[in-house]
């Protein structure tokens, strides 16, 4: 009978903790620079955007992703939006750098000063928990893959 007990408490906690995952992606937020036409973006298109494979929005118009070098708010995009943990997204990475394919994603230590950024640099797209001044950069809707 304790095992049985056992199991759904430990069946129950990995529900909540995927629940809990879930959840704290819908906190991250995409940021683009406020000059830009685009007001959403396809999970797949913010995919193919930090990985390397696409190097221009829908509209035609270049993109410059840019990454916070870790914490909370990195690894859930990370684990959301692009399918990796923090050690396989770097690898990736270095593999595009190292055969020529790609350079990584300029990194920042703090969400102001990704922030500061994106606002300052036409086409930059980024990620954040939140944003301060909503004049200085442009919150991008987040569609489901098309």
């Amino acid at each position: 009978m304790k095992t049985n007990a056992l199991i759904r408490v430990f069946l129950l906690a990995i529900v909540l903790s995927t629940i809990c995952q879930h959840a704290r992606g819908q906190d991250v937020l995409i940021v683009v620079n406020k000059d830009s036409v685009i007001t959403q973006i396809t999970s797949a298109q913010l995919r193919d955007i930090f990985t390397g494979t696409r190097s221009r929005f829908g509209s035609g118009s270049r993109v410059v992703p840019v990454l916070l070098k870790g914490g909370p708010v990195h690894e859930v995009f990370l684990h959301h939006y692009v399918g990796d943990n923090p050690d396989e997204f770097r690898a990736r990475w270095r593999k595009a750098v190292f055969t020529g394919q790609g350079s990584m994603p300029k990194e920042f230590a703090s969400e102001a000063a990704l922030l500061e950024y994106v606002a300052a640099t036409p086409g930059a797209i980024g990620y954040v928990s939140r944003v301060q001044d909503p004049t200085s950069v442009k919150v991008l809707t987040v569609t489901a893959t098309q």
